[in-house]
């Protein structure tokens, strides 16, 4: 059996509690044919549920024709992304095998540093994978806001449109009360 070479990660802490990671899945053999309208709103519901269960939030996520990216941010001390990305691939391995499609074995991640999580940086990093589609050719320069695969989740906030002008301001205050909440809201 061929030993496998996996990336090297950091230490579990660096995952854990209020950590932000831009993570990179790549296709198997960069295998193209599973982004669809069907497929995105299946990705869509099983980022809903690890961001749930794991308590994260993710102010942009962009799915390309071979590989996709995401941006998640840890909303509680409790949440760890290790695990949860443990568990999305997982499922998102379980659907994609149903349309013959997989993921490579191993995510690429970058955890951001302490002046990486500046919100200017923070800001521009997502920008930076926001604007994929452009790079690639597959919207014009510009239209990266068009591009019909990409977007934000945020647990119980579905109105959230991270190309809208307030969009950053409302993604601010939502994670501030989440973070101080919880995910529940409680009966008055």
């Amino acid at each position: 059996m061929e030993k496998r070479n996996h990336l090297r990660r950091l230490p579990a802490e660096f995952y854990r509690s209020h950590a932000i990671v831009h993570w990179s899945l790549t296709m198997l053999d960069r295998e193209q044919g599973w982004l669809t309208p069907i497929f995105y709103y299946r990705f869509r519901e099983l980022l809903t549920h690890t961001a749930f269960r794991y308590g994260i939030a993710c102010p942009i996520f962009c799915l390309m024709p071979d590989h996709l990216h995401m941006v998640w941010m840890g909303l509680f001390d409790t949440s760890d992304q290790l695990l949860a990305m443990k568990h999305f691939r997982k499922s998102c391995n379980e659907s994609l095998k149903r349309i013959n499609h997989e993921l490579q074995d191993q995510s690429y991640d970058h955890v951001l540093k302490e002046e990486e999580r500046l919100a200017d940086q923070f800001r521009t990093i997502c920008k930076y994978v926001a604007t994929n589609p452009e790079r690639a050719g597959l919207v014009k320069a510009g239209g990266y806001a068009d591009y019909k695969f990409s977007g934000c989740l945020v647990p119980g906030y579905p109105q959230l449109r991270p190309f809208e002008p307030n969009f950053w301001d409302e993604y601010d205050r939502v994670v501030s009360y989440l973070r101080k909440e919880g995910l529940f809201r409680r009966p008055k």
